[in-house]
Protein backbone atom coordinates (compact mmCIF):
# COMPACT_ATOMS: atom_id res chain seq x y z
CA UNK A 1 0.00 0.00 0.00
CA UNK A 2 1.20 3.38 -1.04
CA UNK A 3 1.03 6.46 1.26
CA UNK A 4 0.82 10.11 -0.18
CA UNK A 5 2.77 12.53 1.53
CA UNK A 6 1.92 16.03 0.60
CA UNK A 7 4.37 18.89 1.69
CA UNK A 8 7.18 15.55 1.27
CA UNK A 9 9.68 17.84 0.07
CA UNK A 10 9.45 20.03 2.99
CA UNK A 11 10.86 19.88 6.74
CA UNK A 12 8.83 17.92 8.25
CA UNK A 13 7.10 15.87 5.21
CA UNK A 14 10.70 14.55 4.14
CA UNK A 15 11.00 13.15 7.73
CA UNK A 16 7.60 11.22 7.21
CA UNK A 17 9.08 10.12 4.40
CA UNK A 18 11.86 8.90 6.29
CA UNK A 19 10.30 7.19 8.86
CA UNK A 20 8.18 5.39 6.60
CA UNK A 21 10.68 4.08 4.79
CA UNK A 22 12.65 2.70 7.88
CA UNK A 23 9.29 1.07 8.61
CA UNK A 24 9.39 -0.43 5.01
CA UNK A 25 6.32 1.66 4.03
CA UNK A 26 5.86 2.69 0.08
CA UNK A 27 5.38 6.47 -0.04
CA UNK A 28 5.16 8.76 -2.87
CA UNK A 29 5.75 12.68 -2.31
CA UNK A 30 3.40 15.39 -3.60
CA UNK A 31 5.25 19.04 -3.53
CA UNK A 32 5.30 21.83 -5.49
CA UNK A 33 9.14 22.68 -4.60
CA UNK A 34 7.74 26.66 -3.95
CA UNK A 35 9.33 25.75 -0.58
CA UNK A 36 10.72 21.98 -0.37
CA UNK A 37 13.35 20.91 -2.27
CA UNK A 38 13.64 17.79 -4.30
CA UNK A 39 16.84 16.81 -2.66
CA UNK A 40 15.08 16.28 0.23
CA UNK A 41 12.92 13.47 -0.90
CA UNK A 42 14.77 10.07 0.53
CA UNK A 43 16.04 7.73 -2.52
CA UNK A 44 13.01 4.96 -2.91
CA UNK A 45 10.47 7.84 -2.97
CA UNK A 46 8.96 9.19 -6.16
CA UNK A 47 8.31 13.01 -6.26
CA UNK A 48 5.62 14.30 -7.92
CA UNK A 49 6.07 17.97 -8.82
CA UNK A 50 2.00 20.03 -8.56
CA UNK A 51 0.18 21.79 -6.46
CA UNK A 52 -1.62 20.00 -4.02
CA UNK A 53 -4.21 22.27 -4.83
CA UNK A 54 -4.36 21.23 -8.53
CA UNK A 55 -7.36 18.85 -8.22
CA UNK A 56 -7.09 17.02 -11.42
CA UNK A 57 -3.28 16.37 -10.83
CA UNK A 58 -4.01 14.97 -7.71
CA UNK A 59 -6.85 12.85 -8.46
CA UNK A 60 -5.21 11.02 -11.73
CA UNK A 61 -2.34 10.85 -9.02
CA UNK A 62 -4.68 8.83 -6.53
CA UNK A 63 -5.89 6.56 -8.88
CA UNK A 64 -2.55 5.92 -10.56
CA UNK A 65 -1.42 4.48 -7.81
CA UNK A 66 -4.38 3.47 -5.98
CA UNK A 67 -4.00 5.33 -3.22
CA UNK A 68 -6.08 4.90 0.01
CA UNK A 69 -4.02 6.94 2.66
CA UNK A 70 -2.80 10.77 2.38
CA UNK A 71 -0.98 12.11 4.77
CA UNK A 72 -1.08 16.34 4.26
CA UNK A 73 1.56 18.56 5.22
CA UNK A 74 1.29 20.96 2.46
CA UNK A 75 0.86 24.79 2.92
CA UNK A 76 2.20 27.57 4.30
CA UNK A 77 3.00 28.28 7.80
CA UNK A 78 4.70 31.28 9.04
CA UNK A 79 2.73 33.10 11.63
CA UNK A 80 4.05 36.87 10.94
CA UNK A 81 3.84 36.14 6.74
CA UNK A 82 0.31 35.67 7.35
CA UNK A 83 -0.44 38.40 8.66
CA UNK A 84 0.55 40.83 5.96
CA UNK A 85 -0.61 37.85 3.39
CA UNK A 86 -3.90 36.43 4.78
CA UNK A 87 -5.56 35.61 1.41
CA UNK A 88 -2.56 33.97 0.55
CA UNK A 89 -2.56 31.31 3.61
CA UNK A 90 -6.58 30.85 3.01
CA UNK A 91 -6.18 29.74 -0.40
CA UNK A 92 -3.03 27.79 0.18
CA UNK A 93 -3.94 26.35 3.40
CA UNK A 94 -7.98 26.12 3.40
CA UNK A 95 -9.05 26.70 -0.19
CA UNK A 96 -6.23 23.72 -1.31
CA UNK A 97 -7.26 21.77 1.53
CA UNK A 98 -10.99 21.47 0.29
CA UNK A 99 -10.02 21.01 -3.12
CA UNK A 100 -7.27 17.92 -2.04
CA UNK A 101 -10.46 16.15 -0.17
CA UNK A 102 -12.78 16.68 -3.14
CA UNK A 103 -9.86 14.78 -4.86
CA UNK A 104 -9.33 12.36 -1.86
CA UNK A 105 -13.25 11.61 -2.03
CA UNK A 106 -13.34 10.78 -5.85
CA UNK A 107 -10.49 8.45 -5.31
CA UNK A 108 -12.07 6.56 -2.37
CA UNK A 109 -9.43 7.56 -0.06
CA UNK A 110 -9.87 5.72 3.28
CA UNK A 111 -7.52 7.39 5.91
CA UNK A 112 -6.25 10.98 6.45
CA UNK A 113 -4.15 12.32 8.60
CA UNK A 114 -3.84 16.04 8.68
CA UNK A 115 -0.50 18.03 9.98
CA UNK A 116 -2.45 20.93 12.06
CA UNK A 117 -0.70 23.62 14.57
CA UNK A 118 -0.92 25.22 17.97
CA UNK A 119 -1.63 28.13 16.84
CA UNK A 120 -5.11 26.80 16.95
CA UNK A 121 -5.62 27.99 20.12
CA UNK A 122 -4.16 31.59 19.65
CA UNK A 123 -3.23 32.98 23.74
CA UNK A 124 -5.30 29.88 26.02
CA UNK A 125 -5.68 30.69 28.88
CA UNK A 126 -4.41 28.62 30.79
CA UNK A 127 -1.31 25.85 30.49
CA UNK A 128 -0.79 22.97 29.49
CA UNK A 129 -3.29 23.35 26.57
CA UNK A 130 -5.48 20.48 26.30
CA UNK A 131 -7.23 19.95 23.01
CA UNK A 132 -10.70 21.11 24.81
CA UNK A 133 -9.26 24.41 24.98
CA UNK A 134 -11.23 27.01 22.93
CA UNK A 135 -9.72 27.71 19.38
CA UNK A 136 -9.07 31.62 19.11
CA UNK A 137 -6.11 31.74 16.57
CA UNK A 138 -4.60 35.29 16.61
CA UNK A 139 -3.39 35.24 13.20
CA UNK A 140 -4.26 34.36 9.32
CA UNK A 141 -2.28 30.89 9.83
CA UNK A 142 -4.03 29.99 12.77
CA UNK A 143 -7.53 30.88 11.27
CA UNK A 144 -6.39 28.53 8.31
CA UNK A 145 -5.50 25.60 10.60
CA UNK A 146 -8.48 25.79 12.46
CA UNK A 147 -10.74 26.28 9.09
CA UNK A 148 -9.23 23.18 7.23
CA UNK A 149 -9.54 21.29 10.65
CA UNK A 150 -13.38 22.25 10.45
CA UNK A 151 -13.96 21.24 7.23
CA UNK A 152 -11.69 18.07 7.42
CA UNK A 153 -14.15 16.79 10.34
CA UNK A 154 -17.54 17.92 8.37
CA UNK A 155 -16.24 15.63 5.47
CA UNK A 156 -15.47 12.97 7.19
CA UNK A 157 -18.58 12.97 9.05
CA UNK A 158 -20.22 12.71 5.77
CA UNK A 159 -18.36 10.06 4.28
CA UNK A 160 -16.16 6.90 4.93
CA UNK A 161 -13.20 9.24 5.91
CA UNK A 162 -11.07 7.95 8.84
CA UNK A 163 -9.40 10.76 9.96
CA UNK A 164 -6.48 11.62 12.63
CA UNK A 165 -5.53 16.18 12.97
CA UNK A 166 -2.48 16.48 15.10
CA UNK A 167 -2.07 19.94 16.53
CA UNK A 168 1.91 20.24 16.94
CA UNK A 169 3.64 22.44 18.60
CA UNK A 170 7.23 23.87 17.89
CA UNK A 171 8.87 21.44 15.85
CA UNK A 172 12.71 21.62 15.88
CA UNK A 173 15.79 19.72 15.29
CA UNK A 174 17.10 17.49 12.20
CA UNK A 175 17.19 13.55 11.14
CA UNK A 176 19.67 12.24 13.74
CA UNK A 177 21.59 10.65 10.95
CA UNK A 178 21.70 14.15 8.89
CA UNK A 179 19.57 12.99 6.24
CA UNK A 180 16.75 15.80 6.92
CA UNK A 181 16.79 18.65 8.13
CA UNK A 182 14.91 22.40 8.17
CA UNK A 183 16.09 24.64 5.09
CA UNK A 184 14.89 27.79 3.50
CA UNK A 185 14.60 31.46 5.24
CA UNK A 186 15.16 30.57 8.84
CA UNK A 187 12.35 31.93 10.84
CA UNK A 188 12.46 29.96 14.22
CA UNK A 189 14.62 30.13 17.27
CA UNK A 190 16.42 26.79 17.06
CA UNK A 191 17.58 27.62 13.27
CA UNK A 192 18.79 30.63 13.73
CA UNK A 193 20.51 29.80 16.73
CA UNK A 194 21.77 26.90 14.96
CA UNK A 195 23.07 28.97 12.11
CA UNK A 196 24.74 31.55 14.19
CA UNK A 197 26.47 28.82 16.28
CA UNK A 198 28.36 27.26 13.10
CA UNK A 199 29.29 30.85 11.34
CA UNK A 200 26.45 30.45 8.59
CA UNK A 201 25.02 33.41 10.04
CA UNK A 202 26.43 36.79 11.01
CA UNK A 203 25.14 38.92 13.61
CA UNK A 204 23.39 39.18 17.25
CA UNK A 205 20.48 36.74 18.17
CA UNK A 206 17.29 38.48 18.37
CA UNK A 207 14.81 38.05 21.38
CA UNK A 208 12.00 38.99 20.13
CA UNK A 209 10.48 39.95 23.56
CA UNK A 210 11.94 40.35 27.02
CA UNK A 211 9.33 41.25 29.37
CA UNK A 212 6.51 38.32 28.82
CA UNK A 213 4.85 37.22 32.17
CA UNK A 214 7.17 34.22 31.97
CA UNK A 215 10.15 33.51 34.43
CA UNK A 216 13.02 35.04 32.39
CA UNK A 217 10.67 37.19 30.83
CA UNK A 218 10.76 35.40 27.37
CA UNK A 219 8.25 33.24 25.45
CA UNK A 220 8.22 29.85 26.36
CA UNK A 221 7.53 27.11 24.02
CA UNK A 222 6.82 23.16 23.90
CA UNK A 223 9.80 22.15 21.81
CA UNK A 224 9.20 19.02 19.58
CA UNK A 225 11.94 16.79 17.76
CA UNK A 226 11.31 16.51 14.45
CA UNK A 227 11.95 12.84 14.28
CA UNK A 228 9.12 12.42 17.20
CA UNK A 229 6.94 14.76 14.80
CA UNK A 230 7.51 11.92 12.06
CA UNK A 231 6.81 9.23 14.90
CA UNK A 232 3.46 10.69 16.05
CA UNK A 233 2.03 10.42 12.14
CA UNK A 234 2.94 7.12 11.80
CA UNK A 235 1.45 6.06 15.19
CA UNK A 236 -1.72 8.10 13.99
CA UNK A 237 -1.30 5.87 10.60
CA UNK A 238 -1.37 2.39 12.56
CA UNK A 239 -4.63 3.77 14.51
CA UNK A 240 -6.51 4.50 11.59
CA UNK A 241 -5.52 1.16 10.11
CA UNK A 242 -6.70 -0.73 13.14
CA UNK A 243 -9.44 0.77 12.97
CA UNK A 244 -9.73 4.14 15.15
CA UNK A 245 -10.77 7.66 13.89
CA UNK A 246 -12.35 11.00 14.18
CA UNK A 247 -9.14 12.06 16.75
CA UNK A 248 -7.59 15.28 17.23
CA UNK A 249 -4.30 15.10 19.15
CA UNK A 250 -1.59 17.35 20.51
CA UNK A 251 2.10 16.69 19.85
CA UNK A 252 4.10 18.02 22.53
CA UNK A 253 6.21 16.81 25.38
CA UNK A 254 4.20 18.17 27.83
CA UNK A 255 6.86 21.19 29.09
CA UNK A 256 8.83 24.21 27.89
CA UNK A 257 11.65 26.09 27.42
CA UNK A 258 11.90 29.75 27.64
CA UNK A 259 14.06 31.46 24.69
CA UNK A 260 17.16 32.10 27.12
CA UNK A 261 17.13 28.21 28.27
CA UNK A 262 17.43 27.57 24.39
CA UNK A 263 19.54 29.67 24.09
CA UNK A 264 21.51 28.37 27.49
CA UNK A 265 21.27 25.05 25.56
CA UNK A 266 22.92 26.19 22.15
CA UNK A 267 25.73 27.43 24.02
CA UNK A 268 26.15 23.72 26.35
CA UNK A 269 26.30 22.35 22.95
CA UNK A 270 29.49 24.67 21.25
CA UNK A 271 31.12 25.26 24.54
CA UNK A 272 30.65 29.17 24.04
CA UNK A 273 28.79 32.08 24.16
CA UNK A 274 26.52 33.75 21.56
CA UNK A 275 25.78 36.97 21.43
CA UNK A 276 22.24 38.18 21.75
CA UNK A 277 19.99 41.31 21.98
CA UNK A 278 16.76 42.34 23.07
CA UNK A 279 14.23 43.03 20.89
CA UNK A 280 10.32 44.48 20.88
CA UNK A 281 7.60 41.33 20.98
CA UNK A 282 6.46 39.96 17.59
CA UNK A 283 3.17 40.34 16.70
CA UNK A 284 1.08 37.02 17.43
CA UNK A 285 3.60 35.47 19.70
CA UNK A 286 1.98 34.14 22.83
CA UNK A 287 3.92 34.14 25.47
CA UNK A 288 3.57 30.69 26.69
CA UNK A 289 2.13 27.51 24.39
CA UNK A 290 2.98 24.24 25.94
CA UNK A 291 0.64 21.01 25.03
CA UNK A 292 -1.44 18.94 27.32
CA UNK A 293 -0.08 15.43 25.43
CA UNK A 294 -1.95 12.89 27.53
CA UNK A 295 -4.32 12.08 24.96
CA UNK A 296 -1.80 11.42 22.41
CA UNK A 297 0.22 9.32 24.52
CA UNK A 298 -2.97 7.52 25.33
CA UNK A 299 -4.97 6.99 22.14
CA UNK A 300 -2.04 6.57 20.10
CA UNK A 301 0.31 4.86 22.53
CA UNK A 302 3.09 7.73 21.23
CA UNK A 303 5.98 7.59 22.95
CA UNK A 304 9.00 10.49 21.53
CA UNK A 305 12.36 9.13 21.54
CA UNK A 306 13.84 12.67 21.34
CA UNK A 307 12.33 14.80 24.67
CA UNK A 308 15.98 16.76 25.60
CA UNK A 309 16.53 20.17 24.35
CA UNK A 310 20.48 19.70 24.31
CA UNK A 311 19.80 16.97 21.83
CA UNK A 312 17.43 18.74 19.68
CA UNK A 313 19.65 21.58 19.17
CA UNK A 314 22.81 19.24 18.77
CA UNK A 315 20.86 17.59 16.01
CA UNK A 316 19.99 21.15 14.82
CA UNK A 317 23.39 22.14 14.42
CA UNK A 318 24.51 19.20 12.70
CA UNK A 319 22.55 19.63 10.02
CA UNK A 320 23.93 23.33 9.66
CA UNK A 321 27.24 21.78 9.51
CA UNK A 322 26.30 19.66 6.78
CA UNK A 323 24.48 22.40 4.68
CA UNK A 324 27.74 24.49 4.98
CA UNK A 325 29.61 21.20 3.77
CA UNK A 326 27.14 20.94 0.66
CA UNK A 327 27.66 21.16 -2.82
CA UNK A 328 26.11 24.97 -4.19
CA UNK A 329 23.09 25.14 -3.65
CA UNK A 330 22.08 22.62 -2.29
CA UNK A 331 19.45 23.38 0.99
CA UNK A 332 20.93 26.68 1.86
Amino acid sequence: MTVLVTGGAGYVGSHMLLALRDAGEAAIALDDLSVGRKELVPEGAALVVANVGDRKKVAELLAEHAIEEVIHFAGSTLVRESIGRPLAYYRNNTANMIALLEACGDAGVRRFIFSSSASVYGMPEYSPVPETAPLRPISPYGASMAMSERVLADVASRSNLAFVTLRYFNVAGADPKRRAGEIGRATHLIKIAAQIAVGARKGKLQIYGADYPTPDGTAIRDYVHVSDIAEAHLAALAFLRGGGGAATLNVGYGRGYSVREVIDAVERVIGRDIVEEASARRAGDPPQLIADSAAIRRVLQWRPRHDDIDYIVRTAIEWEKKLMQSPEGFAR
